[in-house]
């Protein structure tokens, strides 16, 4: 059992008999009896553990991982808990990705990058639970500060927020400072650039060699993503009689099915490829040979090609090639089967990769000038322009895809037909309007007619809709042997 001895300046102390039978004393300082009572409570708990070997109740044990760094030392100073690592940021996180040896080289550059924006601001020695929330969104802004994309922001502070997850895994801390930051990459449409087929024309001729021509080829009409996917390419994976290669994806290996694809041969990649197999080395095994060293740099000498091109460097090199053969691919295949090819998910494609480009507005407007109606009206300039005859509002009225077929009845001994809606009844000589729709008034007067419809043999016209009535709904009428309008349009059944 413990106890608590008060000194006359208020400083507490809780003393205990130990395993060995010695007193142990935990000095707590100047605190509150109430306080002092409730670390007595976890201290006898602890003290049961240790001399019973069992398991610490729920309570205690949540209580051990939230006390702060000097407590913790005391307790462990008497023997009842093991000390606690006080982990600095640089340290772990070298142990961290020293542990990783499931990842590969290009993630391990990953974590580097992210070590640095972290050190570089709070220093290498600070200690892993003084770092706040309010830190990771000082931390955050600096970073934007700094220049750098907001996306790229948010992969940093991804990685930021795995690093401190795995150090409350290990105890090291009790929340993550980065848990509420925002890690989610959008889209930037901003930075999303089709090439076009000149400018890749330009980009092929201005390049050194049949090896450079291949890697731009394989990027602007493969779909490669470089160059993850273009260094593992053998020559043994072109398949010349079916047509098509296989491309081999570090990327996407951990996915069922995804270490590899088939890609067609597509007709403009084909030169680039037949160029380099020829001057290939004889018993070369990869299409490409040099730049096989991980830290040469492609996109430095694409960016020098481009230049010596004449044009302007677009905003993501490598990732603009294989969004622009994606959104062609796209207007000429299904989406799954284009997907299939450059080896991302339909929803990964319409968010990041597909463009909507000049070309499919032009392409817009060319089909809508070959549908257009030739003999639409022009707008009327002035009002008494609109003021048409009855015959002509009606050659007007109908529709250049749709045309009137009427046919007088034989005889007057045709059935008796009904309209529905203010008519009266329709009685002997009739004409069957076989096929009426698709009515074209001026403005906003449109109409679209059931497929057949019955009319009276009596005069019948279109009239001028009067455009300054309330409610302006007569748009046809019939006319009766008096000459009196009928009111109001009727619902022809």
């Amino acid at each position: 059992m413990a106890s608590i001895t008060s000194e006359s300046n208020g400083r507490k102390t809780i003393q205990f008999v130990g395993s060995d039978d010695k007193r142990r004393s935990i000095r707590l300082g100047k605190v509150s009896m109430k306080q002092a009572e409730a670390v007595k409570v976890k201290v006898e708990d602890l003290e049961a553990a240790v001399l019973t070997g069992a398991a610490l109740s729920r309570e205690t044990a949540q209580w051990l991982t939230e006390v702060d760094d000097d407590l913790r030392d005391k307790l462990a100073a008497v023997g009842l808990v093991e000390r606690r690592e006080r982990a600095t940021l640089a340290g772990f996180i070298d142990d961290y990705t020293s542990g990783r040896t499931d990842v590969k080289q290009s993630t391990r550059t990953v974590y580097a990058r992210a070590r640095r924006y972290l050190v570089e601001y709070f220093g290498e020695s600070k200690p892993l639970r003084d770092i706040t929330p309010g830190d990771a969104d000082s931390w955050r802004l600096h970073l934007l500060d700094q220049g750098l994309a907001e996306n790229t922001v948010r992969r940093s502070c991804g990685l930021a927020k795995q690093l401190f997850r795995a150090a409350i895994r290990r105890r090291l801390i009790q929340d993550n400072p980065f848990a509420d930051l925002e890690v989610t990459v959008g889209s930037n449409k901003d930075r999303l650039y089709f090439v076009s087929l000149d400018e890749s024309r330009k980009v092929f001729e201005a390049c050194p060699d049949a090896e450079w021509r291949l890697i731009f080829g394989l990027a602007r009409y493969g779909g490669l993503r470089i160059p993850s996917e273009l260094m593992p390419l053998r020559w043994s994976d072109i398949n010349w009689e079916k047509g098509c290669f296989t491309v081999t994806s570090p990327k996407t290996e951990r996915h069922e099915g995804g270490e590899s694809r088939i890609v067609p041969i597509f007709s403009e990649l084909r030169p680039y490829l037949l160029e380099a197999f020829e001057k290939a080395d004889e018993g070369a095994e990869f299409c490409i040979s040099r730049y096989r060293n991980p830290t040469q740099n492609l996109r430095t000498e694409l960016k020098r090609i481009i230049k010596r091109a004449g044009l302007k460097c677009w905003p993501k090199l490598w990732q603009n090639l294989r969004s622009t053969r994606e959104t062609e691919l796209a207007d000429q295949f299904p989406v799954h089967v284009v997907t299939a090819w450059i080896g991302n998910s339909v929803q990964v494609a319409k968010k990041h990769y597909l463009q909507v480009t000049n070309e499919h507005f032009a392409k817009a407007t060319r089909e809508t000038e070959a549908v257009q109606n030739p003999v639409q009206q022009p707008a009327a300039a002035t009002r008494s322009e609109s003021r048409q005859s009855a015959d002509e509002l009606a050659q007007s009225a109908i529709c250049g895809r749709e045309l009137t077929v009427a046919t007088a009845c034989e005889s007057d001994s045709q059935p008796k037909k009904v309209l529905s809606g203010p008519f009266p009844q329709i009685a002997g000589r009739c004409i069957e309007m076989q096929r009426l729709a698709h009515w074209r008034f001026p403005h906003h007067f449109r109409r679209c007619l059931v497929e057949r419809a019955l009319a009276c043999s009596w005069r019948t016209s279109l009239v001028r809709a009067d455009h300054q009535s309330a409610p302006k709904r007569i748009a046809t009428a019939i006319q009766h042997p008096d000459r009196r309008p009928i009111p109001s349009m009727p619902r022809l059944v």
